[in-house]
């Protein structure tokens, strides 16, 4: 009975095979309570983010808007010359160009562009045009829209926070329950004692260190050590590492106890 309470008690750090292989025998409070920290530590990161890089830009536009200027029946009315940037930083930006020249686009990862009748946003992917919703009248002049992000900014990064949280508890929940099927079959021909409960847990523990991961690639992205275009391949390496460990990890699991042990090797040293 001490076996398995020992085990219980490593079952704290997925940062190994081994690691992550001692929550198949774990209770799921503790698979989700370590999933939730790691959901936390990457909202945290991601809110981080936001707050230094993408809001000092906004908050920028907004200060370089004129007094008076609206978006009314879909067509952006504003004083404001044409086409000129807004604000400009290294990961976002925005600029007016009405016409769409492209005499107003500086360099940045991701720019917004105000027309006549639609916004453009460009990445490295290409570009998204939409119109602006005709029925509605939106203020594009820096007295109503400065107070009124001053007042929801916050309530943006909460959001962006709860989205955060949810939607990797929500995914490493579906993607477990896949990934259980392989894992199991893995430990079985393997001959290794995996209930199909607790691959269910396994997997789900498997997918935390490519979270982890990730996380750690947006931080390195937000302090400039990481261009787009890495940050990019470490979404693709942080997909891989939950397969490496799905595959890894069933090996660390004790063997089938109706599996018989293999006999000593007799040409072995004594």
């Amino acid at each position: 009975m001490d076996a398995p309470d020992q085990k219980k008690t490593f079952a704290w750090q997925p940062l190994t095979p081994r690691g992550v292989a001692a929550f198949a025998s774990a209770s799921l409070a503790r698979l989700l309570c370590v999933q939730c920290l790691v959901a936390l530590a990457a909202a945290g990161i991601v809110v981080w983010f936001l707050h230094t890089a993408w809001f000092p830009p906004v908050i920028n536009a907004i200060r370089q808007l004129p007094d008076r200027g609206q978006i009314q029946r879909g067509l952006l009315d504003s004083p404001a010359p044409s086409p000129s940037v807004l604000a400009q930083g290294r990961f976002l930006a925005f600029s007016l160009d009405l016409q769409h020249e492209g005499n107003a686009r500086p360099p940045a990862h991701l720019l917004v562009e105000f027309g006549r009748s639609d916004f453009k946003v460009f990445s490295l992917l290409g570009y998204l045009q939409s119109r602006y919703p005709p029925g509605r009248t939106i203020p594009f002049n820096r007295p109503e829209l400065q107070p009124w992000w001053g007042a929801w900014s916050p309530v943006f990064l909460a959001l962006a926070a709860t989205t955060v949280v949810a939607a990797l508890m929500l995914t490493w929940a579906l993607l477990a329950t896949l990934y259980a099927l392989p894992a199991w079959l893995l430990a079985f021909f393997a001959d290794r004692h995996l209930p199909w409960r607790a691959s269910w847990r396994l997997a789900g523990a498997a997918l935390i260190p490519g979270a982890l991961f990730m996380s750690g690639a947006i931080l390195c992205y937000g302090l400039g050590a990481l261009d787009l275009v890495k940050l990019g391949l470490a979404a693709a390496v942080h997909l891989l590492l939950g397969w490496a460990y799905l595959l890894a990890s069933p090996f660390c699991l004790p063997r089938h106890p109706t599996i018989p042990k293999l006999p000593p090797n007799p040409f072995s040293n004594p």
